[in-house]
């Protein structure tokens, strides 16, 4: 199997050259790659990689995720996540190879305290939801081959996240303020990498079960509740902490305005993902303390 893994030194990507790699011969490209052409904020000249490297999986980690900033540069973000998988969908279905790629929580306008599932009506707040959306409609409009996995609070030992940055915070300061309406899942990058080599290598047997799902990590928490359990491992596990427990405090989402909007409910139904390839999915705890175990143990 050839495998063309698009985005490859992002958080995702970075796991998806270990999964991947039991699958087949993977070329690895990023933005700034120099032997192919993987810039995203040029999505006409893409199409040219594809077609030298005839590729049976392209699988797309690649993404404006600046969430805020994309608010101030909508084209920009309209090519680099909606375009840019048009084009990939377009010479997936030329070549018969399908498309793996990765969507988001935000696709949805997050109402409501249940879980979403993949049927469910979309309604983005953002120009990043928006052209989310956008993708993944293109992607379906080709009719190419396709796997489309949407998911939300990622997190990895590599790169910047939530928990990352809470504990730099943690080590400065006497006190902390966090967001405790905002409800999701944390989800590592390791576990979206696995569940995509798995579902790759299934749908190699049967392709009907291509379409799109839902991939978070089981349980539910919230930022603040998702703070104070990263914060408690560091003080555990002997890392520099300064705040105490008790001056961690829960604020809503209205004292911190941001340009663009959240979601306060980004729940994710996984129930056809579990069904359909017999998967276990592991609570957002074990995942997290993995995480930080492997960024922050000696």
């Amino acid at each position: 199997m050839k495998i063309v893994l698009f985005g490859c030194n992002g958080q995702v990507g970075w796991e998806l050259q270990r999964s991947l790699a039991l699958l087949g011969e993977v070329t690895a490209l990023d933005f700034d790659s120099t032997d192919f052409h993987a810039d995203f904020s040029r999505p006409a000249a893409l199409a040219a990689t594809v077609r030298t490297l005839r590729p049976d999986v392209i699988v797309n980690a690649a993404a404006h995720t600046a969430v805020d900033k994309a608010e101030s540069e909508p084209e920009l973000t309209a090519t680099i996540n909606a375009e840019a998988p048009r084009v990939l969908a377009s010479e997936a279905a030329a070549l018969g190879a399908w498309l793996v790629h990765y969507s988001s929580d935000y696709v949805f306008d997050g109402n409501g305290n249940t879980a979403r599932d993949e049927g469910a009506v979309t309604g983005p707040l953002s120009v990043y939801g928006r052209t989310k959306l956008d993708g993944e409609n293109h992607i379906r409009a080709s009719a190419c081959k396709h796997l489309i996995l949407r998911t939300g609070w990622v997190h990895a030992a590599r790169g910047d996240n939530f928990a990352h940055t809470m504990l730099k915070l943690a080590a400065e300061r006497d006190v902390l303020s966090v967001i405790a309406d905002q409800i999701g899942a944390p989800t590592g990058a390791d576990l979206l990498a696995d569940i995509s080599a798995h579902v790759i290598r299934a749908l190699e047997r049967e392709p009907q079960l291509g379409g799109t799902y839902h991939a978070v990590a089981a349980g539910k928490t919230n930022w603040f509740d998702y703070a104070r359990f990263v914060i408690a491992w560091a003080r555990k596990h002997g890392l520099p902490v300064k705040v105490a427990a008790d001056a961690i405090k829960a604020v809503p989402t209205s004292a911190y305005p941001t340009p663009a909007p959240r979601p306060l409910n980004s729940q994710l139904a996984t129930d056809k993902l579990r069904r359909t390839f017999a998967l276990t999915l592991p609570q957002w705890q074990a995942g997290v303390e993995r995480m930080l175990t492997e960024a922050y143990s000696q």
